[in-house]
């Protein structure tokens, strides 16, 4: 297909190694992090923090976090030209909501008086909240959505990228402490560019189920 949509999509692939010469550029930085930043997320809860690991002090303190597992992931945190830690918040609660709703009434996307209404969609939140307080896995869920945005956005700069899940959660939590706030990271994403010659998947065909397969049309 000659789309350009899947043209990018097909060039996609999970860098293994990394030129760390390589940089991205600011300018395309920006709009990486305006990307991530437009991401969708249920009844816009927006549930998230995003850290951009870019200086050899920071990718450092990600690379510490590996010292317990993991390790195959760690080169990724120094030769990568920037990480990003995709974080959720395992407390989202219906105050924070409201905070969404604000800055839906400054933007102009909703009028002050359906504001209360509006309110109501907070029970998707409540659908997925334990008695704890916890919905943790519900924005979760969200960030991956994010996820799938910024592997796209990527694709299309021509920018590689490691979606990494290999990543220690409670070391991550202590080294950025006060970075995420409250949040917690679970998956990392490396970016730059693939090492040539030495980045074994990038000559690899792509491989995927058929389109019947996994594609119903009804």
């Amino acid at each position: 297909m000659s789309h350009q949509i899947i043209k990018d999509l097909s060039k996609r692939y999970t860098t293994k190694k990394y030129d760390e010469e390589k940089r991205i550029s600011q300018e395309d930085m920006a709009v990486i992090k305006e990307a991530i930043r437009l991401s969708a997320s249920s009844i816009n809860s927006q549930p998230w923090k995003f850290i951009v690991l870019e200086s050899d002090e920071a990718k450092q303190r990600f690379y510490n976090t590996f010292a317990n597992k993991h390790q195959f992931n760690q080169p990724h945190a120094k030769t990568a030209s920037h990480t990003i830690l995709l974080a959720h918040d395992p407390t989202f609660t219906k105050e924070k909501y409201a905070k969404r709703l604000d800055a839906e009434v400054a933007a102009g996307r909703l009028s002050p008086e359906k504001f209360d209404a509006r309110m109501g969609a907070y029970a998707f939140a409540e659908l997925n909240t334990d008695e704890t307080g916890s919905n943790g896995n519900w924005t979760k869920a969200q960030v991956y959505i994010a996820l799938g945005n910024l592997l796209h956005t990527l694709a299309r700069l021509g920018i590689d990228s490691t979606p990494m899940e290999g990543v220690d959660a409670d070391l991550i939590g202590e080294e950025f402490k006060q970075e995420l706030e409250g949040h917690e990271c679970e998956v990392a994403l490396a970016i730059g560019y693939h090492k040539e010659d030495e980045d074994y998947n990038h000559a690899l065909p792509k491989s995927r189920l058929a389109l019947e397969e996994v594609v119903t049309t009804l």
